[in-house]
């Protein structure tokens, strides 16, 4: 159901969606130089590795590694990126993992790859078993504010209270907060 659900919402979404991301794509483009979209690897189900899509918020050669790691993160925005992350219009090309099966609308954010103390934990209470999410119940509850421990335990509560309307409940949380830019630090 969970699959049927995320198809079917990934596919409105990807043609409402269509002209605002050719929009952003070409915003990206012209304010700095690089490609529209940045790739990254992440941790998927079973801490498989994917290819996440993201559109470029950091300067090309920004070290690849969680954001709060970096010693000023600012210095490396693009000049729309700090715009970008406010309003998650960066994390629209994640439809197309949606669509493809690497993720869901809602499941605990992919890991990047050299995050391993949250792939130890999530795998340590079986979170690794859940299909990424473009938000999550961790997402709603703190964001980029929240220390790796306190993220997983929302993760698991996650995992423990899943179902479509907790889902739904999330999708509109995730509304709400973005168009309010709660949690987001840069």
């Amino acid at each position: 159901m969970k699959r049927l659900f995320d198809l079917a919402l990934g596919l409105c979404a990807a043609l409402v969606l269509a002209l605002p991301i050719l929009l952003v794509a070409l915003l990206v483009r012209l304010t700095s130089p690089g490609p529209a979209l940045y790739w990254s690897d992440r941790v998927g189900k079973g801490n498989r590795i994917f290819r996440m899509p993201k559109f470029r918020s950091m300067r090309v050669g920004t070290p690849a590694v969680a954001t709060h790691l970096l010693q000023d993160p600012k210095v490396y925005l693009t000049p729309i990126g700090s715009f970008l992350r406010k309003s998650s219009l960066d994390e629209l090309p994640q439809l197309w993992c949606i669509l493809k099966g690497d993720m869901s609308f809602v499941g605990p954010r992919p890991a990047l790859f050299n995050q391993d103390d949250l792939v130890a934990l999530r795998t340590q209470f079986g979170v690794h078993e859940l299909v990424p999410g473009l938000t999550g119940w961790a997402q709603v509850n703190g964001r980029d504010e929240l220390p790796i421990p306190d993220k997983v335990k929302l993760d698991v509560e996650y995992l423990q209270r899943q179902s479509l309307w907790f889902d739904i409940s999330i999708l509109w949380l995730t509304f709400v907060k973005v168009l309010r830019r709660d949690g987001v630090s840069h």
